[in-house]
């Protein structure tokens, strides 16, 4: 069963798994597919941004609940921003990147982490440290 996983989640992350991706991973509704990075922090859940508080950043538009949010993110994005430019922690922990959810989430050490899906993120749960230093190695060269 685990090597059936393994191939699953493999097959998930070769769409994106091309050279030269961007440095931020967005949809049409911007990065975190329109959801505000400062209110995981602030609020402890998803939420999405709205588009009257936006702002670019490392080639993508970022979108905030409130106006406060968006200034506490113009005052330190590197704080707010998820990690590996809002990639998969996971996939990126393997070399490969991958496209997130918005719902699974985690906030470890004071950095926000995303995952494919809920169930990818049950892989990343079980070894969160090993994961953030092996994806540490791969980020960014993995863009490559």
């Amino acid at each position: 069963m685990k090597s059936a996983c393994a191939g699953i989640l493999a097959l998930l992350f070769i769409p994106l798994a091309f050279a030269g991706q961007p440095p931020t991973f967005a949809t049409g509704d911007g990065a975190i597919r329109g959801y505000d990075p400062v209110a995981y922090f602030i609020m402890g859940e998803p939420t999405p941004g709205k588009n009257k508080y936006s702002t670019k950043w490392q080639g993508a538009i970022y979108r905030f609940a409130s106006a406060d949010n968006l200034s506490l993110f113009k005052s330190d994005p590197e704080r707010y921003a998820p990690q590996y430019g809002g990639y998969c922690a996971y996939a990126m922990s393997k070399g490969a990147i991958a496209k997130t959810d918005p719902e699974a989430w985690s906030i470890v050490n004071g950095k926000l982490y995303l995952n494919f899906s809920l169930a990818v993120q049950k892989r990343w749960q079980k070894d969160i440290p090993g994961h953030i230093r092996a994806a540490n190695n791969n980020w960014p060269q993995a863009l490559n």
